[in-house]
């Protein structure tokens, strides 16, 4: 968590519905701010991946082929939103379509990356694959307390991410019992 929140103090980012950036001050625009504000969010997707694929890799007799699928499916379904959240600003500021869906898909690299990185640093010490494992999930539960409980609990229709939150959680819950 203490990486997230360094990140999170020195990155300048923006959050959907914000006019307050955070992060060390900077003169990039709006656009430039949100994406780096996803990205940042996506670099503890990308690290859990790894981290379990690495387990897996590693003969982790806990850790099987389907439940390291369960969770890289869940974290794919949930990239296509996070897309959007980053394409449809620059649409709606007039780039093209094309520039806009560059943009939505470049704030994802940082998982696979992440992931790879990861898995090799894994690898080179296996022994400390439940620290790596405690390391990406507490910096999954810093993102989603930090960035995107605040963000759904706004607005005039803050049910709907409650019932989202509720729906993500079941696809997933069903994903591991189907799959692990």
């Amino acid at each position: 968590m203490l990486f997230l929140l360094a990140l999170d103090h020195l990155i300048p980012h923006l959050h959907v519905g914000s006019d307050q950036a955070e992060g060390l001050k900077t003169k990039l625009g709006r656009t430039t701010m949100m994406v780096l504000a996803v990205t940042l969010h996506n670099i503890p997707e990308g690290m859990a991946v790894g981290v379990i694929y690495a387990g897996f890799i590693s003969g982790n007799p806990q850790i099987t082929a389907a439940s390291a699928l369960a969770l890289s499916l869940g974290i794919a379904i949930q990239n296509f939103p996070e897309g959007a959240i980053i394409s449809m600003p620059l649409r709606a500021e007039g780039e093209k379509k094309s520039k806009a869906f560059l943009g939505g898909v470049l704030s994802g690299v940082v998982e696979p990356i992440g992931a790879v990185l990861t898995v090799l640093a894994a690898q080179m010490i296996v022994p400390a694959l439940p620290y790596l494992l405690s390391f990406a999930a507490g910096a999954m539960l810093y993102v989603v307390v930090e960035e995107l409980i605040p963000e759904m609990s706004q607005g005039k229709h803050s049910d709907i991410g409650t019932v989202f939150f509720a729906v993500g959680f079941s696809v997933m819950m069903a994903l591991d019992v189907a799959l692990g």
